[in-house]
């Protein structure tokens, strides 16, 4: 070539030409154009000038590397698969030469074989470049991955997939030998069986997983994935003595390698940013493999929805309120394992996506029904931290078995703290007792408003009435009447109303226990909002005494320390039921007498007792009057004076008979 020729590359590598079998390529991708030579010297005229390239400079083109059916220098034969020898002057090269094949300089491969001859190879051949895929892609090709999707990560975690099947392969091989039992324990004559323990295999295969954890997230998958393709073939001689090591078996360490192994990829298919194809290839890979009888319940472990799936999208937008989508007849329902579900869960709080993650839970199916169970209780706290207090309330009693029927009353207080201040735990939780880390931030909950006092006192007593846990726990009862007995910005006592007021608050209050759904009427709370909230809790709380005994009681009866008017309503609720108003006593006597902090822990003074008997009461109801006197006496007297209970008449009285204890 002489100095006055320029090389022209021309891309064609998306042509879809076929192939030429005439002797020359029909279609070069380097041009030879002649150039005349341009004196620096020379004035380029006005009207050259005014062109709108002028070339000033120009030097002798490079050539550079190219596969060899794009030569400039050398022809091309092409052919269709010719391999038993070179075609043409194909076996001619230049500097800048690479075999198509092996993506390698011509100079330094095997360049022409009798079977084999690199040289005819080219693009356009769909043998040639079937070989080049197998030879570049190496093991990788069995993930059906392009040459466009390999990577220096995927490249190494090939290398090192490599490496690994030769080391386990070796492993395998000492594991079938076995090795003779000596001093293992056994009867003298199976000390001279042979002894097949899988644990080191075990131990290599572990180890190489935790090597994939540590790369990236496609090389992590293709070794992990790989890794099963090797250890999954593996099995356990028959008729043999085995180790005692927990991973002796090769049957159960298999499996437990195969567990983790679709663990880690079903959490990359969900978390990872991995591409629908690339998922795909995950998918059909692993659904190539032969899973013995034992694992065949792992077969689906990979079917995961991409997150683009047209289903998926369209519940997680709110299009679909059902989860079943009928596409040219057939029926696709939203099912995923319990596994995938508690991943979507997870990503979903971590992106803050919890509308959408509530609209998932109401419809996805899965194969856990008791998790994924404790899993949808969970949707009124998601809808409190996505700022919808209203449809939080409204999701705690869908129907008679709602998840308000299901509350712990840890998780009750939880949520009566959230609807109160508008702040929620920042913790990703897949289950309920995950919602009370103690290291757990509270923050605001953007573009919430806090619930009405009247409001909350109305969710928890709906609580009360379809939750057990919750009717019967005292902590449940101190927190609520904490609540009511504080008037709502302020920290002092509740103002005592009306005579009127409290006389006419009692039919209303009792009207609206009553209820099959309690409904707080407006007129009730509209002049004394706080008084009458206090009221209809201190009711619920007498109703709740009379029902059943009430333990630990001393913390309920200490939030009305600083009303004393609301705890002569309490007395008056509980006196007319003579039995279970003197064993309340009785508790409560003996409770305070197992108190050493008595003073800190109940201060009841002697105003709180009721008014004196009326002469005009029935007997029982005068007697229960007197005991109830008698009982704000000795609480009074022991406080203050530090006399023991058990050394006062009151507390060795028969409260089931008056005449035994009218002496006191």
């Amino acid at each position: 070539m002489d100095g006055g020729e320029i090389i022209i590359l021309s891309e064609d590598d998306d042509s879809d030409c076929e192939v030429s079998c005439s002797p020359v390529c029909s279609e070069p991708s380097v041009l030879i154009v002649e150039v005349e030579e341009v004196k620096s010297d020379n004035v380029s005229s006005p009207s050259v000038l005014d062109e709108d390239l002028v070339v000033t400079f120009s030097r002798r083109a490079e050539v550079l590397p190219h596969a060899r059916y794009d030569c400039p220098i050398h022809p091309f034969t092409a052919t269709v698969c010719e391999t038993g020898a070179p075609a043409g002057n194909n076996q001619l090269i230049c500097d800048q030469c690479f075999c198509y094949v092996c993506d390698k300089l011509a100079s330094a491969v095997v360049w022409r074989e009798k079977d084999m001859c690199h040289c005819n190879s080219h693009k356009r051949s769909d043998f040639w470049s079937s070989l080049r895929n197998s030879v570049v892609l190496g093991y990788l090709k069995t993930f059906n991955l392009t040459l466009s999707e390999i990577d220096a990560h995927l490249r190494h975690a090939e290398t090192m997939l490599k490496i690994f099947r030769t080391k386990l392969a070796l492993e395998f091989f000492l594991f079938l030998n076995g090795y003779t039992a000596v001093n293992n324990g056994r009867s003298q004559s199976n000390q001279q069986c042979l002894v097949f323990d899988y644990t080191r295999v075990y131990e290599c295969v572990s180890s190489f997983l935790s090597k994939a954890d540590e790369q990236e997230d496609r090389a992590a998958a293709i070794m992990r994935l790989g890794a099963a393709e090797v250890f999954i073939g593996h099995f356990q001689p028959s008729g043999v003595v085995m180790s005692e090591s927990p991973m002796a078996s090769a049957t159960e360490a298999k499996a437990m390698l195969l567990q983790r192994v679709m663990a880690s990829v079903q959490k990359q298919m969900v978390t990872a940013d991995f591409t629908p194809e690339f998922i795909h290839k995950l998918q059909e890979f692993y659904q190539r493999l032969h899973l013995p009888l034992a694992l065949k319940s792992m077969r689906y472990s990979l079917c995961v929805r991409p997150w683009d799936d047209v289903l998926l999208v369209s519940v997680l937008k709110g299009q679909n309120v059902t989860g079943v989508r009928k596409d040219k007849g057939k029926k696709d329902v939203l099912t995923e394992q319990i596994s995938v579900v508690l991943l979507r869960t997870e990503l979903l709080q971590q992106q803050h996506r919890y509308r959408e993650l509530c609209r998932y839970l109401r419809v996805v199916q899965t194969d856990d029904a008791k998790q994924f169970q404790e899993l949808r209780d969970l949707i009124p706290v998601f809808l409190c931290k996505a700022g919808e207090f209203s449809s939080a309330l409204s999701s705690f009693f869908p129907s008679l078995n709602g998840p308000a029927s299901r509350l712990s009353p840890s998780l009750f207080l939880l949520c009566l703290h959230i609807f109160d201040t508008g702040t929620a735990p920042m913790v990703i939780t897949g289950q309920p007792t995950q919602l009370f880390f103690p290291d757990a931030t509270w923050e605001p909950i953007q573009g919430a408003m806090t619930l009405k006092r009247a409001e909350l006192v109305k969710f928890a007593l709906r609580v009360q009435r379809c939750c057990t846990a919750v009717y019967t726990d005292s902590q449940c009862w101190t927190h609520l009447l904490t609540m009511v007995n504080t008037p709502q910005g302020a920290s002092t006592a509740v103002p005592e109303p009306t005579a009127a007021f409290l006389q006419e608050a009692k039919s209303v209050v009792r009207s609206i226990l009553q209820e099959a759904n309690i409904h707080i009427p407006r007129f009730f709370h509209s002049m004394y909002p706080d008084q009458a909230l206090l009221l209809l809790v201190t009711e619920a709380l007498a109703l709740r005494i009379l029902d059943t005994t009430l333990n630990p009681v001393l913390p309920v009866l200490d939030t009305f320390k600083r009303n004393v008017w609301a705890l002569e309503s309490l007395w008056g609720s509980l006196s007319p039921s003579s039995d279970c108003f003197c064993s309340f006593l009785q508790q409560v006597t003996q409770e305070l007498e197992n108190t050493t902090d008595r003073e800190n822990t109940f201060p009841c003074p002697l105003s709180i007792s009721p008014s004196p008997p009326n002469p005009s009461s029935s007997p029982e109801s005068t007697y229960c009057k007197f005991l109830c006197h008698m009982w704000c006496v000795v609480m009074f007297v022991s406080t203050c004076c530090g006399v023991a209970l058990s050394t006062l008449c009151v507390c060795h009285c028969d409260f089931s008979s008056p005449r035994q204890s009218s002496g006191c």
